[in-house]
């Protein structure tokens, strides 16, 4: 992989956004959300935007707030329904010449990228093609419940432990409105999201703000080909996250789910060295837009 282009993009609510550009003079870009405390140089996120730029795609990886390694200056950081920042890169990148646009995402970056399509509705610009989402949590609520679960407790204790970084850091910058005495008593995301995610994202509690971010009940707004891929044996989601049915599906999403994956780990390599998700997307790629 080529080093990126980094770029700072500045939202209207006067914060940033870190950006990561691939850029080989393609008319065509694909936009890469990453997961919950994740960011733009993991992996999984370059393995994908290796595969694309194979593909002749542009690719632009951007960072949700506080992630990247360069804390936000706002009280708030990043949820799963932030569609607003994605809109904001989204509307950035279509400034430039693309002509097409694929939008893709990983578990809460995969939420969030059919979310915002699905709230875009028949307003979607007509430069967004598609789109292809993994390990997506569509049913929050179900997979805070699952998250909460005693066989689960070490991916809660991990995401905890960053999260409680961020918040202290948060604390010490905004004194009167964060709060982290006691955090070491939080054991899930019902708590986090109450005590911190809600209030500072204007939720009016967890149970809001999962009701109002899950992307399952948007998915049959979406306008656009849209392919959720959600592995049958992934720790992190609930049986709702499995959708069926074109009344929750609408016409433009499918929904596969193979056996195996786990959590973001569609690993399965070939001899190209891609791994699975990746060639997964070059082929919805290949068929939705004719692209080599």
């Amino acid at each position: 992989m080529p080093q990126p282009e980094t770029a700072v993009l500045a939202t209207p609510d006067n914060d940033e956004l870190h950006l990561d550009w691939y850029r080989q003079g393609s008319d065509r870009l694909a936009i890469v959300s990453h997961g919950l405390e994740g960011h733009s140089r993991r992996p999984y996120v370059l393995g994908l935007a290796r595969a694309l730029m194979a593909d002749g795609w542009d690719v632009l990886a951007w960072n949700f707030r506080s992630c990247g390694g360069v804390m936000n200056r706002q009280p708030r950081f990043y949820h799963s329904g932030a569609t607003e920042d994605l809109h904001t890169v989204v509307s950035h990148a279509l400034e430039g010449h693309y002509s097409n646009l694929f939008l893709s995402g990983f578990s809460m970056g995969g939420n969030l990228t059919l979310l915002y399509l699905g709230q875009q509705g028949e307003r979607v610009d007509s430069r967004i093609s598609s789109a292809v989402a993994y390990s997506v949590p569509a049913d929050l609520a179900g997979s805070a419940d699952m998250l909460a679960l005693p066989s689960r407790k070490i991916y809660m204790q991990r995401f905890l432990k960053d999260l409680h970084g961020k918040m202290q850091e948060k604390a010490r910058r905004f004194p009167d409105l964060i709060d982290v005495t006691g955090f070491e008593t939080i054991r899930n995301f019902h708590e986090f999201d109450n005590r911190y995610t809600a209030p500072l994202h204007g939720f009016r509690d967890a149970q809001d703000y999962w009701a109002s971010c899950s992307a399952l009940f948007r998915l049959k707004d979406i306008r656009v080909p849209a392919l959720m891929v959600n592995a049958v044996d992934d720790p992190f989601l609930s049986a709702r996250c499995f959708p069926e049915g074109r009344k929750v599906l609408g016409a433009y999403v499918t929904v596969e789910a193979p056996k195996w994956g786990g959590h973001v780990g569609f690993v399965e390599l070939a001899r190209d060295g891609y791994y699975w998700s990746e060639r997964r997307a070059l082929g919805f790629l290949s068929r939705i837009n004719g692209s080599s």
